[in-house]
This record gives C-alpha cells, sequence and structure tokens, in this order.
C-alpha cells in the first residue's frame, strides 16, 4: 500500500498505546478511520483528537474476544465508510505466571484477546478487504512471537500463534493473487500501559523473589525501548513497503538476530541471566535467590 490517504482503516485497542499512536499516525496521513477498545472513555477521546486532524472517524467500544461483536463491527465499519482498506488487529493484555501454578481460566483470557481476536478481526474484515481492491492486514505478534520467557507462557503461546496464523495467510493470499496482503509485527519493548493492565498472579513472587509491585515495575522500565509513536511509524512504514513482518524496536531487532544465530540454544542464554539476577538478589538481601514455584496461585490484577 503506497499511500494511506483516502484510505479506511479499522484499529482495535485505539484507546491508548501503540492503538491510539497508530490511529493519530493514520489520521495525519489522511486515513479515514473505524476505532474500537474495550475502554469506551479511552476510544472516544482518541476519536476526537482524530476527527480534529480533519478525517472522518466513527468509534466504539468492542471486546475482540466476541466474534458476533467483532463481525458486526466489520459491517457497521463497511456501511458507515463505504469501504475498508485496512485492519490492524492490535487489542492484547499479558499475564505472568509460571506454567505449574497457571489456571486454565487466565489462558483462555489471554488466548481469546490476543490470539483468537486476531483471527476474528481478519477473517470479519477480509472480505471487506477484497472487495476494496487495495486492502492489508495488520497482526500484532511481538517479540515473545519469536522468543520464549520463563512466567511468559501464555503470552508467548499467544504471540507465536499469532505469528504462525499471519505468516499462513500470507502464503495463501499470494496463492490465490489476492487483492489483499498483511504484516505481521513483532514489537520488542514498547512504552504502553499493557504492564498495569497485566495479570500477574500472586505466585510469581515465590518464583521470581521479588514482590507483583517490584515484578511491575521492573517490567515497565524493560518495556521501556520505544515510544508508541515510534513504533506506529514503523508499522505503517512496513505497511507501505508491504513488509512480511515488521521488527519494532532496537531490542527486537538485536534478540530476533539473537535467535536466529543460536537457534534453540538462546534458552540457555535466558536461564543464565535470570539464574543471575537471582543471585544478585541473594546477595543484596542475604537470602535464597533460586527461582521456584508457589501452589497458591491468585490473580492479582485484572484487566
Amino acid at each position: 500500500m503506497k499511500t494511506f490517504t483516502g484510505k479506511v482503516a479499522a484499529v482495535t485497542g485505539a484507546g491508548s498505546g501503540i492503538g491510539r499512536s497508530l490511529a493519530l499516525a493514520l489520521a495525519r496521513r489522511g486515513a479515514h478511520l473505524s476505532l474500537s477498545d474495550i475502554d469506551e472513555v479511552s476510544v472516544v477521546n482518541t476519536a476526537a483528537a482524530c476527527r480534529a486532524l480533519g478525517v472522518r472517524v466513527t468509534s466504539q467500544r468492542l471486546d475482540v474476544a466476541d466474534r458476533d461483536a467483532v463481525f458486526a463491527w466489520a459491517r457497521e465499519t463497511a456501511t458507515a465508510h463505504g469501504t475498508v482498506n485496512l485492519i490492524f488487529n492490535n487489542a492484547g493484555v499479558a499475564l505472568s505466571v509460571p506454567v505449574a501454578t497457571a489456571r486454565r481460566e487466565d489462558f483462555e483470557w489471554l488466548m481469546n484477546i490476543n490470539f483468537w481476536g486476531v483471527v476474528h478481526g481478519t477473517q470479519a474484515f477480509l472480505p471487506y478487504l477484497t472487495e476494496s481492491g487495495d486492502g492489508h492486514i495488520v497482526n500484532l505478534s511481538s517479540l515473545f512471537g519469536i522468543i520464549a520467557m520463563p512466567t511468559q507462557s501464555a503470552y508467548n503461546a499467544s504471540k507465536f500463534a499469532v505469528r504462525g496464523f499471519t505468516e499462513a495467510l500470507r502464503m495463501e493470499l499470494e496463492l490465490g493473487n489476492s487483492a489483499v496482503s498483511c504484516t505481521c509485527v513483532h514489537p520488542g519493548g514498547v512504552a504502553t500501559h499493557i504492564v498495569q493492565s497485566s495479570r500477574i498472579d500472586d505466585s510469581m513472587t515465590a518464583f521470581t523473589g521479588v514482590d507483583v509491585q517490584t515484578h511491575r515495575r521492573r517490567a515497565n522500565k524493560l518495556i521501556d525501548v520505544t515510544s508508541a509513536d515510534a513504533a506506529a511509524h514503523q508499522i505503517l512504514a512496513g505497511v507501505e513497503r508491504d513488509a512480511r513482518r515488521v521488527l519494532v524496536g532496537a531490542d527486537a531487532r538485536r534478540l530476533d538476530k539473537l535467535a536466529r544465530l543460536l537457534g534453540a540454544r538462546y534458552q540457555a542464554m535466558i536461564v543464565w541471566f535470570y539464574r543471575r539476577c537471582a543471585m544478585s538478589r541473594k546477595r543484596a538481601s542475604g537470602t535464597s535467590g533460586k527461582p521456584g514455584a508457589s501452589n497458591n496461585a491468585t490473580e492479582s490484577s485484572t484487566n
């Protein structure tokens, strides 16, 4: 897609973070917008900011885990705007918990949003994108869709699934000579509110040696690498060149190279790093820093 001017783009999770930055960047480039988010107040605010840039904008509250609601939103978008050219399946949540103490309902909550939300959005909008004659699907995976991390099994599973789904979709579209293309996006650390809205299980304290709030603060520091605006710019540049995948941020590019260089051996390096951090905490506190797992899993934060 060489230009966004006059195109119609739908964006999930548009109330904050990368979704809001994508909406504003698209509006500045002359794209009309259909925005959604689970947080109605936030998406209304984003819509108002985009309208001030002179484009046509519709918005609504949407739970991407609700398949019927996503399909209804796609129909309403096509009716309101006359056509749809792009869908950015951006909405996502996070969960930190060791596998031994993970609850099925938490896994289902995350997968329903991070993976099934992408599937729903893709299938709901694909017919309209095809009809437009110039369509593009953008699915948000993650750096954690390239490498896995301890305590991120559910998040890793969802983002690896998005990667596989999108890569298969891209090949199907090419084989069918479709007027639609797609891009898989792998952000590294992007400064958003995802950590604050994530679920961090109480068993993380026993496993990592730090309390939930400390874990949240450290996670916020780790993701403060690339701004959401910079991420949006890199994503749109990838769409313009019809990239199969987009690595967002220097950290994503470095770790992707490392994973390709080391293969499965990257896992041993991460284990070494975690053990080194545990030993540092042990020396600082005078207590055992060995990671372990608790059998008492409770939810500490919900979105």
